[in-house]
């Protein structure tokens, strides 16, 4: 499978490993695209994994929608499981960083019947996050989602001269050169950049019930160096999992997991899929 059509939209999906293989779809984060999967990918296919890899909803060149209500979550999740219905896959293992995982917290409250485990990459449950936002610095940390809802402006930091100081930030936060090169270029495709913004523009829009608790088996991996989520809302996380849960924390690790620390995000989803009776 190199792409896939759902809702009138076109998406191009990295499809490693045996056809017959568990499946796992890995969902990548912002201003990510499916190429922060290709160094954990090789463990995974290399234990009988079958992985799919979509550049998601904004991301992939025929499905940027207009508008910042096409970008709800529920438009995200849906985009997964039809996916996974092209796949002929009745269930599946769910592997998300950043908004990759708030996608992959929603799959498991709305649809925990296809969803075998779910493993979280930096990004705590929506409703930690919160939390966190009054009872922690969380609020600070997150100050460009406020700003992302500005309308045009956001999109000038992913051209020159803005493109500058985007990388130097990225830099600075610990993320490969190579690995951000290729994320910025895919941005700078026409409408690409505003597709990647408009899931925080419709952030308005997400209801509570796309924000209800995990109630299958979790597994939440976070860096303590991440520069964008802080460990209280980490720390609640667990409050918001009613099935098995499982909060590994990553001494040293920054935000950029897939990237940076794939050998180690690999053996833990390993674990945690043979954990729940699904060693390939």
């Amino acid at each position: 499978m190199e792409s896939y059509r759902y809702d009138g939209l076109r998406f191009e999906v990295s499809d490693s490993g045996p056809s017959d293989g568990p499946l796992v779809i890995a969902l990548h984060g912002f201003p990510e695209n499916r190429g922060s999967w290709d160094r954990v990918t090789p463990f995974l296919t290399d234990a009988g994994f079958r992985v799919l890899a979509p550049d998601q909803r904004g991301y992939s060149p025929g499905a940027r929608p207009p508008g910042r209500r096409s970008y709800r979550l529920e438009c995200l999740v849906a985009d997964v499981v039809a996916l996974a219905d092209q796949a002929q896959a009745e269930r599946f293992h769910v592997i998300g960083h950043d908004w990759g995982a708030a996608v992959a917290w929603s799959l498991a409250d709305a649809y925990p019947e296809r969803v075998r485990t779910v493993t979280s990459l930096a990004t705590p449950h929506g409703r930690a996050f919160l939390r966190s936002m009054l009872t922690s610095t969380q609020a600070l940390r997150s100050w460009y989602m406020a700003y992302f809802q500005l309308p045009f402006f956001p999109e000038l930091a992913f051209r020159p001269p803005g493109l500058r100081l985007l990388r130097r930030t990225l830099l600075r936060s610990g993320l490969d050169e190579s690995a951000m090169d290729g994320y910025l270029t895919m941005l700078a495709e026409p409408g690409a950049a505003t597709g990647a913004i408009n899931w925080y523009r419709a952030l308005p829009f997400t209801p509570p019930r796309a924000l209800g608790p995990s109630p299958v088996p979790t597994l939440y991996i976070y860096g303590d160096r991440d520069f964008a989520l802080g460990r209280r809302a980490a720390d609640l996380t667990g409050r918001f999992v009613t099935g098995d849960y499982r909060y590994e924390v990553l001494r040293g690790a920054g935000h950029w997991l897939p990237e940076e620390h794939a050998a180690s995000v690999a053996e833990r989803f390993l674990q945690h899929a043979a954990s729940h009776g699904d060693a390939a």
